[in-house]
């Protein structure tokens, strides 16, 4: 199975680097990392993408997913090549008959970065609207609608809100384009910046027609103890979402379930995370792990969230992921 990518890293010496870039279509043979060779012509990529995201419903009606996927600071193109697969064999395992694509901006594989990527981040984030989003929802067929969804994973949060934010400051020439599932897990955005009436925010809620966010109280890496991080507010992958945000944004939280995951002993870590953590366990823990695959796919073919079988509804209304044989 072929790989999917939109690259924005710049190119020296025929490798891609952690600086910003035009964006190179890949289609990335199976086993290999991403290199500049994989590149093809924008108008072929749309095709083979369009192509294989299309497929039929069990009642024969036409439908399509294409998913967004933009991963975090501190990530090489290897890297980001094993989070793309992982999670999209998983969702393939789960029913998902779609594409993913990830989209891979200019991260440094450096521990101390986080700065120099954060910037780089908002540098790169228009285009994942400007070519990606909106060049693919733009070549809709009047007999399929394509979804569009988005997963941001740490940073690749701050990717997705200021992309939509750019977007409508730059008044592109379709405003009324849309993204069917916005999703953040581990989102390394402030919580109070996810309200309603927030500038930053505004954008993302105007243009998603649903938001879910994924978070973990265990998050390390957003810790505000975190030296790298140093003087921030809480984020919204650590503490979930402030008491303004809108209707359709939705917190799931993966506390306990992540502590029943990570105990001593756990008799629900073979089975629900098989080939074991990636990256920083406690932050990176979602790649892999059969839950959250499978809550994100009910999430991404448009099941209530309240009924979604891998979320235990409390009395007060909030959504706890657990486990489920």
């Amino acid at each position: 199975m072929q790989d999917y990518i939109m690259s924005v890293r710049a190119i020296e010496n025929g490798a891609f680097v952690a600086d910003v870039g035009t964006t190179s279509y890949l289609v990335v043979p199976p086993g290999h990392d991403p290199t500049p060779a994989d590149a093809i012509a924008k108008t072929n990529w749309r095709q083979m993408v369009i192509k294989d995201a299309e497929w039929k419903n069990d009642t024969g009606e036409p439908r399509g997913d294409i998913l967004f996927v933009v991963h975090g600071y501190n990530m090489g193109e290897a890297e980001v090549m094993q989070r793309h697969r992982r999670l999209r064999d998983d969702l393939v395992a789960e029913g998902y008959k779609g594409v993913v694509i990830s989209f891979d901006w200019p991260s440094d594989d450096k521990a101390l970065a986080y700065l120099p990527d954060r910037h780089r981040a908002k540098l790169t984030s228009l285009q994942l609207v400007t070519d990606g989003i909106t060049y693919l929802s733009g070549v809709q067929t009047p007999d399929c609608c394509i979804n569009v969804h988005t997963l941001g994973h740490s940073t690749g949060a701050y990717v997705i809100r200021e992309a939509f934010d750019d977007a409508d400051d730059t008044s592109l020439p379709n405003p009324c384009w849309n993204v069917s599932q916005v999703v953040f897990a581990a989102g390394d955005v402030s919580s109070s910046s996810m309200s309603a009436d927030d500038s930053c925010s505004e954008s993302i809620y105007r243009h998603g027609i649903r938001f879910t966010n994924y978070f973990s109280r265990h998050d390390q890496a957003l810790d505000l103890s975190n030296v790298k991080r140093v003087g921030t507010a809480p984020r919204v992958g650590r503490i979930g979402l402030p008491s303004g945000a809108p209707q359709k944004a939705v917190d799931v939280d993966c506390t306990t379930y992540y502590a029943q995951l990570t105990a001593p002993d756990s008799a629900i870590m073979t089975t629900d995370s098989p080939n074991g953590f990636v990256g920083m366990q406690s932050h990176s823990w979602y790649f892999g792990n059969k839950m959250f695959t499978r809550d994100l796919f009910n999430t991404i073919i448009g099941k209530d969230r309240n009924v979604i079988p891998t979320r235990e509804v409390t009395t007060d209304g909030h959504l706890l992921l657990k486990h489920i044989p």
